[in-house]
């Protein structure tokens, strides 16, 4: 039986409530959120600006960051020592008084 490491897919998706906001949190995304996640262990990072929704509200964006850690093993230490400060600065800047709310999911990539 062949062993093997799964790689972790970790999905992040705002859902901002308008325009303004959204292209905020993008240049946020860009401007070294995301560089700092990879300096956590992530080998890749996709910025995703998804498609309306039927149900979506007027002026609801969703913007969805996909990133992929080579094992569970790294994922978890980003989670651990990474993921709290970064997780305080988006509080920050896109807490719930602005409105934004954020799911995450992960998963193995098969």
């Amino acid at each position: 039986m062949l062993f093997r490491m799964s790689a972790v897919a970790y999905t992040v998706t705002a859902i901002l409530p308008e325009e303004t906001i959204a292209e905020r949190y993008i240049a946020w995304l860009e401007d070294g959120h995301v560089d700092a996640v990879i300096a956590g262990g992530a080998h890749s990072a996709t910025i995703v600006r998804l498609d309306r929704e039927p149900s979506d509200p007027p002026g609801v964006e969703r913007v969805e960051v996909r990133y992929i850690f080579p094992t569970r093993a790294v994922f978890e230490k980003y989670v651990e020592v990474y993921a709290p400060a970064l997780r305080s600065e988006g509080i920050k800047l896109f807490g719930p008084d602005s409105g934004v709310r954020f799911e995450r999911r992960t998963g193995t990539i098969v």
